[in-house]
């Protein structure tokens, strides 16, 4: 038998369900009134799935000071939740008195906030005892599917901090620090000072062989991916890096386009103004996690030298002929010894900063040295562990020709940026430029050809490549000729 329920059977329902409700409020007394609606409340609130709730106050309880959790819910509630919401202007926390959703896992939570006002302080007068009157204590107030709490306590909530502690790192602002120079009276507490790092290199932007910029991006990922990993082996998470080659290769560069791929601060040591080693190992532990330390021209800055060539070579005198031969080969550290006195951070030091007990207190950095002269360093200091990668930036090569030309004349595989230039003429003076650099004998920085593009700002791109064609010949020739000089000289001392 099929019901079909027509206009008629609707209109005497809705009639029956308005005598019935002109019949409860004219005949029953006001207190079996509000019997029956608590009784119908008890009655849906049966029917509905019972839920949990957690609140999370804006003031810490234990301390009174900020609660991490609850910055951390607003910030993801105004960026993820509030994200596709209507509103005048975009919103970064839920205002007081709003309610939104989530969906986790294919649970759907609620959050509302409220604010109501405390009394602060006490006392007499206004302000209570401490000058502070009454405030609003904010609270953020998450409902869920009761038989959902081990999900919502176990993974919402860790989810819910780990995505605001990124977000807080993707919008921080990174810093470059660098260590202050101390003497007596100074405030030892300041170890570091700051400016913000504004360094544009990247790894599109590095002059160095694809293969080899490739490989060290991957390297970097790995590392700061490989937390579990390092905790599991029993390992500080950190990593070293010897930057090694001729001045003007790329060294800093690559420090600055690390730091840009990690996200990581910039702390750079300069080893010449710390006066022991225990201010050496406080300035360790005082920098941060997510920090790259850099160390330039370690072999230049202090004596760090193979100690086997030493026990043949410098070494057996007074300290005034060891600052002597030092001042020959190291004047940066014979200047320091001099300030000081003494060589007051010697090698053992150095060690014990790069892999020793007190580098495992701060956890996912790298420290990155660069030398000119990696052969100057003992070979303790380059043992894996503590220079995990050594990594070499030689000569400018054509592949680094090709990104340089990228960078500063709008040169690429698509074509040439500059309208007035002719195609033909660029790329063959490219492939000629290519073909020098290919020789042996032709030496050139990717910083020199840099200086080349830069003086021919705005000359345009046939220009700039006709005159580094013309450097690269002239390099060329010079070559040639100190070659063919000693032969001409030991042929004039045979005569």
């Amino acid at each position: 038998m099929e019901m079909v329920l027509d206009w008629r059977a609707l209109g005497s329902l809705l009639a029956t369900l308005m005598v019935f409700r002109t019949a409860v409020r004219d005949f029953l007394p006001p207190e079996a009134e509000a019997c029956l609606r608590r009784l119908l409340a008890r009655v849906a609130a049966a029917l509905r799935p019972p839920r949990g709730t957690v609140l999370i106050d804006e003031a810490d309880g234990a301390s009174g000071g900020a609660n991490d959790l609850y910055d951390s819910a607003q910030l993801y509630l105004g960026a993820r939740c509030l994200a596709t919401a209507p509103a005048p202007r975009p919103v970064a926390s839920l205002p007081d008195a709003h309610a939104t959703h989530d969906v986790f896992r294919g649970v759907r939570v609620t959050w509302t906030s409220t604010a109501r006002a405390v009394e602060r302080g006490g006392g007499h007068g206004p302000f209570g005892a401490f000058g502070r009157g009454g405030g609003d204590q904010r609270t953020l107030e998450l409902q869920f599917p009761r038989q959902h709490r081990d999900l919502i306590h176990d993974h919402y909530i860790p989810h819910l901090i780990a995505e605001a502690a990124r977000m807080r790192l993707k919008s921080r602002e990174r810093r470059l620090y660098t260590n202050r120079a101390t003497g007596p009276g100074d405030d030892h507490h300041r170890l570091w000072t700051s400016h913000a790092f504004a360094h544009r290199s990247t790894f599109d932007t590095l002059a160095v062989d694809p293969a080899l910029r490739e490989e060290i991006r991957a390297d970097l990922l790995r590392f700061a991916a490989r937390r579990d990993h390092y905790a599991r082996v029993g390992r500080a998470w950190k990593r070293g890096y010897l930057l090694h080659g001729p001045p003007g290769t790329g060294k800093t560069s690559l420090v600055a386009a690390i730091a840009n791929l990690l996200e990581f601060d910039v702390y750079d040591l300069e080893l010449t103004t710390v006066p022991t080693n225990s201010h050496l190992r406080r300035l360790l532990v005082s920098t941060t996690p997510k920090s790259v330390v850099v160390v330039e021209d370690i072999d230049c800055s202090l004596d760090l030298s193979d100690r086997n060539k030493k026990k043949k070579g410098v070494g057996g005198g007074t300290d005034e002929e060891t600052t002597a031969q030092l001042a020959m080969v190291l004047p940066a550290a014979a200047a320091a010894m001099a300030a000081v006195g003494r060589e007051s951070i010697i090698l053992p030091g150095v060690l014990n900063f790069v892999d020793g007990l007190w580098s495992s207190c701060v956890g996912e950095r790298l420290m990155v040295f660069t030398t000119n002269h990696p052969e100057r360093l003992d070979p303790a200091l380059l043992r894996p562990g503590r220079m995990d990668r050594k990594i070499e930036l030689g000569y400018c090569t054509a592949p680094a020709l090709r990104v340089l030309a990228k960078n500063y004349l709008g040169v690429g595989d698509e074509g040439c940026e500059d309208a007035d230039a002719d195609p033909g003429a660029v790329t063959s003076l490219m492939a000629e430029a290519e073909g020098l650099l290919a020789a042996a004998a032709v030496r050139i920085t990717p910083a020199d050809i840099a200086e080349v593009f830069v003086g021919c700002d705005g000359a345009g791109a046939a220009a700039a490549l006709r005159k580094l064609v013309d450097e690269l010949r002239r390099r060329r020739d010079g070559a040639a000729a100190a070659a063919v000089a000693p032969d001409e000289s030991a042929e004039d001392t045979t005569e």
